[in-house]
């Protein structure tokens, strides 16, 4: 069964660093997009970045961002394309959700919830100021 697991969640104080991973595994699968989302409570789960991981580094657009995360937060996969980490910086009060990796064998919007197939259980991210 494919799975993924999402790590590296925790509190920090607003202005910090935080780097979150997930690992897929028990799958061949090439995966067409990862991504990662959030949900803040009361809310619905919004995507904030995305990686297709088969294009070449180069490649404009090989990554995507919601534009409250953009130029804070920075979306990478390994050399393996299982593991996708987000490291997110100058953390804000407003950025605490909890934050879940995805993936997906097929195209669609990159921040679409429908539009991937694979999730993980999620992790705790907690900004106080």
């Amino acid at each position: 069964d494919v799975r993924l697991v999402e790590s590296g969640g925790g509190s920090v104080q607003a202005g910090g660093s935080l780097r979150l991973t997930c690992v897929a595994s028990g799958t061949t699968y090439t995966w067409y997009t990862m991504a990662w989302f959030r949900q803040k409570e009361g809310k619905e789960r919004e995507g904030i970045a995305a990686i297709f991981p088969q294009a070449i580094p180069s490649a404009p657009n090989r990554e995507l961002y919601a534009d409250s995360v953009k130029g804070r937060f920075a979306i990478s996969t390994d050399n393996s394309k299982n593991i996708l980490y987000l490291e997110m910086s100058s953390l804000k009060p407003e950025d605490t959700a909890i934050y879940y990796c995805a993936a997906r064998t097929w195209g669609g919007m990159w921040n679409r919830v429908d539009d991937y197939n694979f999730w993980g259980q999620g992790t705790q991210v907690t900004v106080s100021s």
